[in-house]
This record gives structure tokens, C-alpha cells and sequence, in this order.
């Protein structure tokens, strides 16, 4: 709990102090230190400022400057106490001293630290090699779309780590910048580990700079440090970090090369060990250091802003024009002096420097990093062709890029394919043998009919394509690992830009092939608002993992020589109408507008297995979690719905047919096909009255134009949920004749008929559900993810009514047009 939350007559041992700069020194050399006791004597009139008693003497904080001091009290001891061992409170024992202080200093030795640094620096790989966090690693900005926190211990130390998202720097142009910042200024981190790449040191340290003007606590860690050795650089890292004042670690976090000793130097820093950390300020040359100081004196003078936010770094940000921290400075009284002064320090600037002031702020930090590295940095002259430079004469070629690209998505449609059939025949054979166990060894009722037909054969009917989705997502971590997916952008941005949109856009389209949601989180890393809204917007045509199983199961069963085709096909026609929706949105929804492409082009880098295995473990519990989560549920209820009720007229008179024809005197082979017949309109008959029959045959004139029969209507509508429960759906409701049950769901789909005798599908009707899957409503996480990111329902509810819209009108185009040429060639 903090200093502030303790009543009057209340005492607390002191566990840390926070916040930064002048005012931590000062709280504590005032005695604020870990281990102390503290009294709260009484509050001011108005609760502010508090009367403290301390060391034995008294002493006055404002409640805002209490707030950056934690403690353990009494109070929270019975409480932790109560809740641990479960006694009413009137047992409890008040605490000793000697106990509250070794709480304190227990949790004394829980350290909080924000990594910070730039994309493809190796940040998240330092994360997960920590802490033992399963966090995917991508070579691309915009992998870590959100804060990931892991918890690991070292030498008596609890870390808590927050892997915050990469960010080239601390302005406010994208949602990354802002969160990073906000979360540095309000989370009050006791350590930063700022990670930057030790072969690209003047771009990474770049956002090292603004760190320093933040006046934070921090740990450099040189990462990828074996990069800069190969190249035959070399680094007086020791001395760089005394000018920068943060000590510097040399790191390689794909190995865990020098991590402990990061964290021992974490340590160092936490308990003012390190002799190298100091706060320094960044001289940014006689006209910039005259503004700050007069807006710095303005701050002081005009407004009361808490202690923790440094006037330094408001006034270097009120100067770069920093629409955030305006809106911050507006919303304190007084504050238009301060504004008055800022625009009279911006004209005298430009006038003086013939530049805008973030334009003279952005030199002088690099100046300033290209002054330290003079003295402390030693490149190689002799200039070697890289491997990365070998390999794009190739892959990002203007000729033979495209080929390569289409290439390398066709080999992973392919591989997901061929190679997922032979496990996934292995898995049918399992639950084949599962439900025939079943069958044959439990009584004949409803729970015996729950177990086979709506368990073994809904949530087998899904497992069954984990392999495939496997490969799919093992083919895309090495891609997005290896740094070609960011080539991948850079050769699309062309057709993108056509689009309205421009590269950046790519990366997230390109990683809704696996998911839809960490796709549109991925969307923050796009700096327009326009172009990053079409791209939420747009997002859910991309052929998702959830789709694959549809895709799979009907491509095998009605196209078994073609699939790949099928699958590259479809995951095609996404990007196609995601084309034509883009370039729909931006002449009438959004207006046009140029943004730069601007984009890091890494080096490549081979994925480690370990990398590749995390990703697929991790995509392969979310699967699994989904078997045992919504996709049983549905199947149960869907089972249900289909189950009852068990009779109606027909059903008698089915039975008494069937009565008749076992006593009829005719051969045996034509009693059981007489029999089979009966027995399969009875089927037919009573799925049509069940529950389920019911909501199927009212939503089936909307689809019936599309070839879809009731069966089929149902599917797509539990499909909404995931879309995985659209093959539970058809495993459940297509479940075959009693004695054909062991068919694999593909067998039972082809050979189905109604009572008509027709065939339910054809390979029109295969394609045509296949493309109405790929188009309509997208999953409800992604409906939710659209919501949080563009910050309105109605965007959500916007593009459930497009997609389903959509199609509607291209399953009905294709449906249609092929049954023409059909009946026109018989």
C-alpha cells in the first residue's frame, strides 16, 4: 500500500520510494528509507498536506508526493493474514515491528522493471529468455502489440518484468508511443532496462535520449552484442554508459549470453549500488537550453505539478509541439502563461535555427549520440557484403520478388495441406476407434447417443485439424522470425498504396492469416488514423486459422486432387475483395490521404527451433483450449437441440413400416435395404422436427438461393461463435446411418442425401459455403477487438453487416453462375 492510504494513528514500515529525480534524493535523505517506521500524526484541514513522524522528528508531505512511498502496515498484515489462513478478524494478532520490517524488506526485493527499445532489438527474445514467458517473437515492428508481463527470481530478487511494445521513439505519432510513455509516467517503473541493438547503436540510442530526458532509472543491455563483434566493431560500452549515465550490459538474448549479469546490474541500480548511474542532461546547444530554462522557470513558477513528472522533460516536449503533453499542461490552472511562452520560445527558435523545434531537438540528440560514439565506438572500414544483402538481390527484386512471394504462400498452402494429412488421418483413426469403444460397450440411450454423436463426433470432428493448423502457423512464425516478412511488405507497398493504404498495412493482413485479433492489435503500429481504421476494417476478409478447419475438411472431401489450389484460391479471393472493400471505404468513408512508408527492413536472421516450437505450443493450447471451451459447449448444444423431441406421427408410422418389413417374407438382402430406407427417412424426418430443424428451416429461405439446406444454415449460424463450430455443427447434424457411423465426417458429407434422394453436397455447394465461411461474420473476439480498437461499437457492428452482406452476394454470384453453366453443358 502507499504512504498516503494510512489513517491518521496508523503506522508503516517504508518498503521503497518511487518516483524520480531531486525529489526521490530528497525523501530520502530526509529519512524516507526501506525499513523505517512511519506515523501518520493527523491530516490538514482540507487532507492535505499529511503530518508524518519519522526517525523522531516530524515532517509535512502533500498527499500526491505520500502517494510514491510504499509501505506495509498493520492493517494490511491482518488483512494478507485473514484472507491466507481464513479467522475472523477478531483473532488476529497485531504485529510486531521486527515482523512488519521483515515483510518490508521482503518486498523490498520485489523489483519492477518496463523493458523499452526499439522493434527488432531483441526485446521480447530477452523477455521470454527471462522470464520463461511463452511470448511470440516477430522480426517486424509490431509483433508486441501490448504489455506481457513474467515473474522470475535471482538471487533473492523478485522480477517483475513488463515487455512493453517496440517503439522507435517517445512522441506521440502512434498508440505504442503514447502507451510506452504512459506507462514509464504513471506505472513508475523501478528499473527501465532500455534494450538496444549493439549493430545498429545511433537509431536504437536514439530512444535512449528521450529516456534520459524522461530522468528515469536505467539499465542499458547491449543486445545482439555477437553481431557487433562479427562485424569486427568494437565498443568502450563502459565508458558510453558513464556518458549516458545508465550502466551497459552486453547481451545476447537468443542464447542468454550475459542475461544474469543484466539483472545483477538491475539489482546494482535498484539498490543505488552503481557507481556509473547518475542523471545527466543532454546539451541541446544555447537556443534550445535558453527556451527550456524559461519555460522550465514558467512551469515553477505558474502551476503546481507533482514532483514525479520532471519540468525538464514537460518543457522539451511543450517546445516539440507535443500534442499529449499540451493537452496535460491545458488541463493544469494558470497554464496560458506557459503556453505564451512556448510559442514565443518556437518563434525566436525558428528564426534563430531556421528550423521547427522538434526538427532542431531531433539533430541535437543525434548529435549528441553521434559525439559519445566518436569517442567511444570504432567501426570497421573494411565493408563486407552481408548475407542479408545477398539474398534480397533476389527476394525483394523488382522482376523476381513477386514470383518468390506467391511462390513461398503457395508452399506454405501446400505444406499445410499435404503434410497435415497424414497426422490428421492418424487422429480420425483415434477418435474413430473412440466412438466405435463407445458404441459397442455402453447400453443403447441418450447419454450413449450425447457421447458418440455429440462429443466424439463434434469435438472430434474438429481436433482432427490441429495438424494442419499447426504447419500453418509454423510456416508463418518462420517467416515473420526470419525477417521476410517484412520484405513482404516492402514489395506490396505499391499494390497497397493503390489501395489507399501503404506497407505498413501489410503486416497486419498478412498476420490474420493466423488470427484476426493480434492482427488488428497489430493495426496500432500504422501512424494514420484512416489508413489504420481500413485496415481493421478490412482485416476479417483474411482467411483466419478458426476458417482452415472448413476449408480442409470440404477442399479434401469435394476437390481431393486440387486442394492446395482450393485453399491458395480462397485465402486469395480474401485478399481480393480486402482490395476492393479498401478501396470502397477510402473514397467514401475515409478521405484520401498520403502517409510515407517508412519501415525497418531487418537483417535476416534463422528462427531458432525453440522460437518456432514456443509459437506452435502456444497456437496449439489456444486450439485445444477452444476443444474443451466453446466448441464442446456448442457441440452438447447442438446435439440437444437436434435430439429432441424424440417423436412425432411420422416416427410411429416409420416404426411400423420397419415392424411390417422385418415380418414380410422376402430375401433377407432386400429386408435390410427396405429396412436401411425406412430407417434413413426416419432419421431424415426427425432431425427436420427437432428443435433444431425448426431454427434451420426458419433461416433457410435467406440461404437456400446459395445451395445451402437447412443443415448447412444451422452451421453458419453457431459459426458465429468460432468458426471451428461450423465443422462440429455438420459433424453433428450429417452424423450418417447407424451403421456407417465410423465414417470420417468427408465420406458421411459426400454420400448424404435428402429425402428426395438428392445429394445435400456437391462441389458448387462446397465452394460456395466455403466462400461464405471466408467472407461473413467474423468471429466474436474479433468483433471485440474492432470495438477496442477503434473505440466505438458501431465500427463492430458495421462490419457484421458488411461481411455478412458480402457473402451473401458472392456466394450467391458463384452459386448461381455455376448452376447455369451446369444445366447449360448436361
Amino acid at each position: 500500500m502507499k504512504l498516503s492510504d494510512l489513517r491518521t494513528g496508523e503506522k508503516g514500515i517504508i518498503v521503497k520510494v518511487m518516483g524520480r529525480g531531486a525529489f526521490r534524493k530528497r525523501i530520502i535523505e530526509m529519512g524516507f528509507i526501506k525499513g523505517k517506521e512511519v506515523t501518520v500524526i493527523q491530516n490538514a484541514p482540507l487532507k492535505d498536506p499529511i503530518h508524518y513522524k519519522i526517525m523522531d522528528y516530524d515532517v509535512s508531505l502533500r498527499r500526491n508526493d505520500a502517494a510514491l512511498i510504499e509501505v506495509v502496515s498493520a492493517a494490511e498484515f491482518a488483512e494478507t493474514q485473514q484472507k491466507k489462513q481464513n479467522i475472523s478478524p477478531d483473532t488476529l494478532t497485531t504485529p510486531s515491528n521486527d515482523e512488519l520490517q521483515k515483510i518490508a524488506f521482503h518486498k523490498g526485493k520485489i523489483i519492477n522493471i518496463a523493458l523499452v527499445g526499439n522493434p527488432n532489438c531483441g526485446k521480447t527474445s530477452l523477455f521470454n529468455f527471462a522470464s520463461g514467458a511463452h511470448e511470440h517473437v516477430g522480426n517486424y515492428s509490431g509483433v508486441t502489440v501490448d504489455a506481457k508481463e513474467g515473474i522470475f527470481m535471482q538471487n533473492g530478487y523478485t522480477f517483475r518484468i513488463v515487455d512493453l511494445p517496440g517503439t522507435y521513439s517517445l512522441s506521440a505519432y502512434t498508440p505504442e508511443e503514447l502507451y510506452v510513455r504512459k506507462h514509464i509516467s504513471e506505472a513508475h517503473p523501478d528499473v527501465v532496462i532500455n534494450v538496444v541493438d549493439a549493430s545498429n547503436l545511433e537509431r536504437n540510442l536514439y530512444l535512449t535520449t528521450q529516456l534520459i530526458d524522461m530522468d528515469t532509472r536505467m539499465v542499458i543491455a547491449l543486445n545482439m552484442y555477437d553481431e557487433l563483434e562479427r562485424r569486427a566493431n568494437k565498443l568502450d560500452h563502459r565508458t558510453l554508459g558513464k556518458l549516458l549515465g545508465s550502466p551497459m550490459v552486453p547481451t545476447i538474448s537468443r542464447t542468454g549470453w550475459g542475461i544474469e549479469n543484466l539483472f545483477d546490474k538491475v539489482i546494482e541500480v535498484y539498490e543505488e549500488q552503481e557507481p556509473d548511474l547518475r542523471h545527466i542532461h543532454i546539451n541541446y546547444g544555447d537556443a534550445l537550453e535558453k527556451a527550456i530554462t524559461c519555460i522550465k522557470n514558467k512551469l515553477n513558477k505558474e502551476v503546481d505539478i507533482e514532483k514525479n513528472i520532471s519540468r525538464r522533460y514537460l518543457s522539451i516536449k511543450l517546445l516539440e509541439g507535443d500534442p499529449e503533453i499540451e493537452k496535460f499542461v491545458k488541463s493544469i490552472p494558470n497554464s496560458q502563461p506557459i503556453l505564451e511562452e512556448r510559442d514565443k520560445q518556437c518563434i525566436q527558435i525558428e528564426n534563430l535555427l531556421k528550423e521547427d523545434c522538434e526538427t532542431a531537438f531531433t539533430n541535437a540528440r543525434y548529435g549528441f549520440i553521434s559525439g559519445a560514439l566518436r569517442e567511444t565506438f570504432e567501426e570497421n572500414k573494411i565493408q563486407q557484403v552481408t548475407n542479408t544483402q545477398l539474398i534480397d538481390l533476389f527476394l525483394t527484386n523488382k522482376v523476381l520478388g513477386f514470383p518468390f512471394f506467391i511462390f513461398f504462400i503457395w508452399l506454405m498452402f501446400e505444406a499445410t495441406f499435404r503434410l497435415g494429412a497424414y497426422p490428421m488421418e492418424w487422429i480420425e483413426w483415434i477418435v474413430e476407434h473412440i466412438g466405435n469403444f463407445v458404441r459397442a460397450y455402453m447400453s443403447d440411450g441418450p447419454v450413449k447417443d450425447l457421447l458418440v454423436d455429440g462429443i466424439i463426433g463434434g469435438v472430434g470432428g474438429v481436433i482432427v485439424f490441429l495438424p494442419n493448423i499447426l504447419i500453418l502457423y509454423c510456416c508463418i512464425s518462420f517467416m515473420e522470425d526470419s525477417g521476410y516478412m517484412a520484405r513482404a511488405a516492402f514489395i506490396m507497398d505499391k499494390i497497397m498504396h493503390k489501395m489507399g493504404l501503404h506497407g505498413k498495412s501489410f503486416i497486419p493482413l498478412i498476420m490474420g492469416f493466423g488470427c484476426n485479433v493480434p492482427a488488428i492489435m497489430a493495426s496500432r503500429t500504422i501512424e494514420s488514423r484512416n489508413s489504420r481504421m481500413i485496415t481493421i476494417l478490412i482485416n476479417p476478409l483474411m482467411s483466419c486459422s478458426a476458417r482452415l478447419p472448413v476449408y480442409v475438411l470440404l477442399a479434401g472431401a469435394f476437390f481431393p486432387n486440387n486442394a492446395s489450389a482450393v485453399l491458395f484460391g480462397l485465402y486469395a479471393t480474401g485478399i481480393v475483395l480486402a482490395v476492393l472493400m479498401a478501396r470502397l471505404f477510402r473514397k467514401f468513408l475515409f478521405k484520401k490521404e498520403d502517409v510515407p512508408f517508412v519501415m525497418e527492413l531487418p537483417p535476416y536472421r534463422l528462427p531458432t527451433a525453440k522460437s518456432i516450437f514456443i509459437h506452435m505450443w502456444e497456437k496449439a493450447k489456444q486450439y485445444l483450449h477452444k476443444m474443451g471451451g466453446v466448441i464442446l459447449i456448442a457441440s452438447i448444444l447442438i446435439w440437444f437441440l437436434g435430439y429432441f423431441p424424440r417423436h412425432s406421427e411420422k416416427s410411429d408410422i416409420y416404426n411400423q413400416q420397419i415392424a411390417q418389413t422385418e415380418q414380410a417374407d422376402i430375401p433377407t438382402e432386400d429386408k435390410e435395404k427396405i429396412m436401411g430406407e425406412i430407417e434413413h427417412l426416419k432419421n431424415i424426418d426427425h432431425q427436420e422436427n427437432s428443435y433444431i430443424g425448426h431454427i434451420g428451416k426458419a433461416i433457410e429461405p435467406i440461404l437456400r438461393p446459395l445451395g445451402f439446406d437447412w443443415k448447412i444454415s444451422v452451421s453458419l449460424l453457431t459459426g458465429m461463435a468460432a468458426k471451428e463450430v461450423v465443422v462440429s455443427t455438420l459433424s453433428v447434424l450429417y452424423t450418417g446411418e447407424s451403421d456407417e457411423n465410423s465414417q470420417s465426417l468427408q465420406d458421411r458429407l459426400k454420400e448424404n442425401k435428402n429425402a428426395a434422394g438428392e445429394l445435400t453436397f456437391t462441389p458448387l455447394i462446397a465452394l460456395s459455403l466455403m466462400l461464405f465461411v471466408l467472407i461473413y461474420f467474423p468471429c466474436i473476439a474479433t468483433v471485440s477487438a474492432i470495438i477496442n480498437e477503434a473505440k466505438s461499437w458501431k465500427w463492430g457492428l458495421f462490419v457484421i453487416g458488411y461481411t455478412c452482406v458480402l457473402a451473401w452476394i458472392v456466394s450467391f454470384i458463384v452459386y448461381q453462375t455455376g448452376n447455369f453453366f451446369i444445366h447449360l453443358f448436361s
